[in-house]
C-alpha cells in the first residue's frame, strides 16, 4: 500500500511540498507508514474473512476501499474546503483509483484468495422482506444524519479553530444550531441522509461476504467506516490545519465506528 500510495502520488502529482524541511518530511513518511499499517491491517482482515476469492473479491475490496477512503471523504472536500486549489479534487479522485486498483488485487493474490477453499460456504445474509428492508434502511439514514450533527457539534463545532476555518458561529446550543441548518441550509441534512444511502450501499457486499457471527461483523464494518475513511487525516497537507485535522479525526472516527457497528449489527440476520 505504500507503494501504491507512493507511485498514485507522483502519476497526478500530488508528491511532497519540496518547501518542507527534511524533518517535515520524515515526519510525513513516517505518518504514511502509519496510514498504510492501518488501512491494510482492516482490509486485509475483510479478506481473509472472506466467502468470496477470486475477481469477485478483488472487485469487491476495490469498490469498498476506494468508496470509504475517497469518494466519502471527498464529497466533504468538495462541500466545506472552499481553499482547495483547482484542480485538486480530480487528482484526489484519480490518486484513490490508483491505489485502491493495484492494492485490492496484489492482496487478494498475496492472502491467497485466488480460489475458493472448500469451507466458504453459501450465506443467506441480507435475505429480509420488504417491510423489514424498509424500516432498518430509513432508522439507518436517520442514526447517520443523528450521528453526523451531533458528534459534529459537540466535538468539532466545539472548537474555535474548526469555526474559524469554515467561517462559521455557534447559534446558541445544539438544538439552536439544528434549528438554524434546517432553516437556512437544508441541503445538508439532505446532503448526509444521501450519505447515509451511500454507506448502507458500500457496506452491503462486505456483509454479504463476511464469515463469523454478529459481533465480528459489526466490529468490521466500524473498524471499516472508522479507520479506512479517517487514517488519511492523520497525513499533513497544506489545505487543513493540524488543530482542525485532529478534531475532525476524533469527530468522524468515533461517529463512523458507531455507525458502522450498528449497521452491521442491524443488517445481521436474525438466522445466519
Amino acid at each position: 500500500m505504500f507503494l501504491c500510495f507512493a507511485i498514485a502520488a507522483s502519476v497526478v502529482g500530488m508528491g511532497s511540498d519540496p518547501a518542507q524541511t527534511q524533518a517535515e518530511q520524515a515526519r510525513g513518511g513516517l505518518l504514511l507508514l502509519l496510514v498504510c499499517f492501518l488501512n491494510t491491517l482492516v482490509l486485509s482482515y475483510l479478506i481473509l474473512r472472506s466467502r468470496w476469492h477470486g475477481v469477485k473479491l478483488m472487485a469487491t475490496i476495490f469498490i469498498v476501499f476506494y468508496g470509504v477512503m475517497t469518494v466519502m471523504s471527498q464529497i466533504e472536500s468538495a462541500v466545506f474546503i472552499t481553499k482547495l486549489p483547482s484542480g485538486v479534487l480530480p487528482k484526489l479522485f484519480m490518486m484513490g483509483v490508483l491505489i485502491a486498483g493495484p492494492f485490492s488485487i496484489l492482496t487478494v493474490l498475496i492472502l491467497g484468495k485466488r480460489k475458493a477453499a472448500p469451507s466458504d460456504e453459501q450465506t443467506q445474509r441480507l435475505s429480509m422482506p420488504a417491510r423489514e428492508w424498509a424500516w432498518k434502511l430509513g432508522a439507518l439514514v436517520l442514526a447517520y444524519v443523528i450521528l453526523y450533527f451531533t458528534f459534529g457539534y459537540f466535538i468539532a463545532w466545539q472548537n474555535p479553530a474548526v469555526r474559524e476555518y469554515y467561517g462559521g458561529a455557534d447559534a446558541g446550543g445544539f438544538f439552536a444550531q439544528m434549528a438554524d441548518i434546517l432553516s437556512n441550509q437544508t441541503w445538508l441534512v439532505l446532503l448526509q441522509m444521501l450519505r447515509g444511502l451511500m454507506w448502507i450501499a458500500l457496506a452491503l457486499p462486505v456483509i454479504r461476504m463476511l464469515k463469523g457471527a454478529r459481533w465480528e461483523t459489526a466490529l468490521a464494518m466500524g473498524l471499516l467506516f472508522a479507520v479506512v475513511m479517517n487514517a488519511q487525516i492523520l497525513l499533513p497537507n497544506p489545505y487543513m490545519p493540524e488543530t482542525v485535522r485532529m478534531t475532525h479525526l476524533l469527530e468522524t472516527a468515533t461517529s463512523n465506528f458507531i455507525f458502522g457497528g450498528l449497521l452491521g449489527w442491524l443488517l445481521y440476520p436474525r438466522r445466519a
